[in-house]
């Protein structure tokens, strides 16, 4: 069968497909998707022609990396002009406009969730099988009727992900974590892993990074604690932000990191290179897996350590979730203060539980007490997040970490999130971070850093 007589048949089988839904239609809703199955594309045949077209016509033109969006999607527009040019296969400019961005966002982005990816109010894409797609908008998941054609096209979109930041996926490590261009982080499994079909979550972020203003406005912290924080930035303490997963600990991390000076030699280390900062003297590093051969990986932890030979004044590692814990204390214990790093865990005692057991997965053979002593002399303070009912991310406790006592770090909440002001008729909760009226201990090192505090910072007058 012919390229023609293929499209006829197709136009044939989308206008029965239109006639037979009419009724259907009148009521104005879409019936969810079922996960798992397939949805029939009545274009897909025009489609795959187009796509095989462009192929054969441009061939290595296509992945030119010279090649912009806008002569992508002048190209596509010839290749379905003369795909599409006769009598048999009638198109509106509605649908030829359409074809031209779903083959154009195939061939160069990412394909059905490249929308998505190009949405800035979206956080989330979540790609649960090529049939499946859900979002994340305000907080909220959604469903989309955006589908993979299979799961041959699903595993090609992420093979496209991952091989750009030099990463691998297949049968015999079927998980990976990767990033796109702009920062996102991507996170696939792939079969036999995943069991109904591939598995993508992309972790959007903004093109323009969020500044401290823009946290004060979501409501993510006050102008008080925002002063606070700042002044506890530049007078070199030691932070860990912590919470739980989807807090917004990145994004925290990112602003914390902007009140760094400019004049101080920052290395940052992460997984997947994320943050975005600002200033002139930044040295980035990423961890690397394990080759085909099982070899060759590159953990934070060895990050950490070549990082002590770099010369640093501050190290910023993204997240700390194994002995790199103990690598990280000996920096904040060695004359690198002002360092900063990100712990998952449920509130800033469980932070210090977390370090504790992530140490002891170094092996050393430690005394617990000695663990302890170490993390109350590198740890400064504990900034957590929480990500709250209505989807808002709030941080709920600025905590100084002091000293032992007997056994226990003692630690004391320097400003704590006010829950009892209830939720809105909309479910946004009404809370507030407020100030405990209790003057920090280390107020005294940041005057000796040069660093002035406003005693009214702490003063207990409604969290403003």
């Amino acid at each position: 069968m012919g390229l023609s007589e293929r499209l006829a048949t197709a136009q044939r089988d989308r206008m029965e497909h239109a006639q037979t839904s009419t009724v259907k239609s009148s009521t104005a809703t879409v019936a969810p998707v079922n996960r798992g199955e397939p949805v029939a594309d009545p274009f897909a045949e025009l489609k795959a022609a187009v796509h095989h077209s462009l192929l054969t016509a441009l061939g290595p033109r296509l992945y030119d990396a010279n090649l912009s969006q806008p002569d992508l999607e002048v190209m596509v527009r010839e290749a379905l002009q003369d795909a599409s040019s006769f009598d048999e296969m009638p198109m509106t400019a509605a649908d030829r406009t359409r074809l031209t961005q779903e083959i154009s966002d195939d061939i160069l982005g990412y394909g059905p969730i490249e929308p998505y990816l190009r949405d800035p109010n979206l956080s989330e894409v979540m790609v649960n099988g090529p049939y499946d797609i859900w979002i994340e908008r305000d907080g909220r998941l959604n469903r989309v009727n955006a589908r993979f054609a299979n799961e041959a096209h699903l595993r090609r979109t992420i093979d496209k992900i991952v091989a750009r930041v030099g990463r691998r996926v297949d049968e015999s490590s079927p998980m990976v974590d990767a990033r796109l261009p702009d920062g996102s982080r991507v996170n696939a499994v792939i079969p036999p892993l995943a069991l109904d079909g591939s598995l993508l979550t992309v972790r959007k972020f903004a093109a323009d990074p969020y500044t401290v203003a823009d946290l004060i406005t979501f409501g993510s912290m006050t102008p008080r604690s925002a002063e606070f924080l700042e002044a506890c930035v530049k007078g070199s303490l030691n932070i860990v932000v912590s919470g739980g997963t989807g807090a917004g600990k990145t994004t925290t991390l990112n602003v914390l990191s902007s009140f760094i000076p400019t004049d101080e030699r920052i290395v940052t280390i992460e997984d997947a290179a994320e943050l975005q900062l600002n200033q002139e003297h930044v040295l980035r590093l990423e961890s690397r897996p394990s080759n085909i051969e099982g070899k060759g990986a590159v953990t934070i932890r060895d990050l950490v350590r070549n990082a002590l030979r770099m010369r640093p004044d501050r190290i910023v590692v993204g997240e700390v979730r194994d002995a790199s814990a103990l690598d990280m204390l000996q920096a904040m214990n060695t004359g690198h203060d002002g360092s900063i790093c990100t712990v998952h865990s449920n509130s800033p005692r469980d932070t210090l539980s977390r370090i504790e057991t992530m140490v002891l997965m170094a092996g050393m053979d430690l005394p617990m007490r000695a663990i302890r002593e170490q993390i109350a002399s590198a740890v400064d303070l504990v900034v957590h997040q929480t990500r709250l009912s209505d989807g808002s991310r709030r941080i709920t406790h600025i905590t100084e970490v002091e000293r032992m006592e007997g056994d226990v770090i003692t630690l004391q909440d320097i400003f704590v999130f006010d829950h009892s002001m209830g939720h809105d008729e909309n479910g946004i909760s009404r809370g507030r971070l407020r100030a405990t009226g209790l003057r920090p201990k280390f107020v005294e090192q940041l005057n000796r850093n040069g660093v002035g505090v406003d005693a009214m910072l702490f003063a207990m007058d409604g969290g403003l």
